[in-house]
């Protein structure tokens, strides 16, 4: 008889290393580094300090956030007034936290003003779009407080993706929270104009 293993997502969990350091928190430096001896894994870093340490993401996952992150780069290429990114850019907000979203965008008159060093690091930028995409490891509550520190540092329009319960939160830079229940597309107008996210492929 044939033992099966069922797997469930592995979480992420949030290290406090400021103990470990002769520094208070861990230094730009010595995150980088940190980051460059663990590059299977997503690293980020909160305005705390803390690092949170991410597995590899399962391939179910891994394939929406592709399908997020094409439609997003499509509609880049074809505005052409920004920058798309992937869920591997990591960029450092104002608060000092470093964020990697699912799918990010910033617009051209910003990212150009960054040296080409900056723009090779985890750029000191918050992005003006930002996306985040639920996995079955993400507590909901988690990613909420994520989304309202990415619109506290600057963020225009944030989408927050609950694939369990299909509904989409839209935070924007004025405060407001609009919840969508089983969309089928989602218009991102006016902060990328005519913009809109086709939901069939991403549930």
């Amino acid at each position: 008889m044939t033992n099966l293993q069922i797997k469930t997502e592995p979480r992420s969990i949030t290290v406090d290393i400021s103990s470990l350091m002769t520094l208070p928190q861990m230094s730009e430096e010595q995150f980088y580094e940190f980051c460059d001896r663990n590059p299977d894994l997503q690293i980020e870093r909160n305005a705390k300090g803390e690092v949170i340490v991410m597995p590899p993401a399962f391939a179910d996952t891994g394939n929406r956030n592709f399908k997020v992150a094409v439609q997003l780069g499509i509609w880049a290429d074809q505005d052409a007034t920004g920058e798309g990114f992937d869920s591997s850019a990591g960029f450092t907000l104002p608060s000092g936290a470093m964020r990697s979203p699912d799918a990010s965008w910033i617009k051209l008159e910003r990212w150009n003003v960054l040296t080409d060093a900056q723009k090779a690091s985890f750029a000191p930028i918050c992005p003006d779009f930002v996306i985040e995409l639920r996995s079955s490891s993400d507590t909901l509550k988690s990613l909420q407080t994520k989304m309202q520190e990415y619109i506290e540092n600057g963020v225009s329009l944030g989408l927050l993706i609950d694939r369990q319960s299909r509904t989409v939160y839209c935070y924007r830079a004025d405060g407001s929270v609009a919840v969508l229940n089983h969309p089928d597309s989602v218009s991102c107008d006016p902060e990328l104009p005519d913009f809109t996210l086709q939901m069939a492929k991403i549930w």
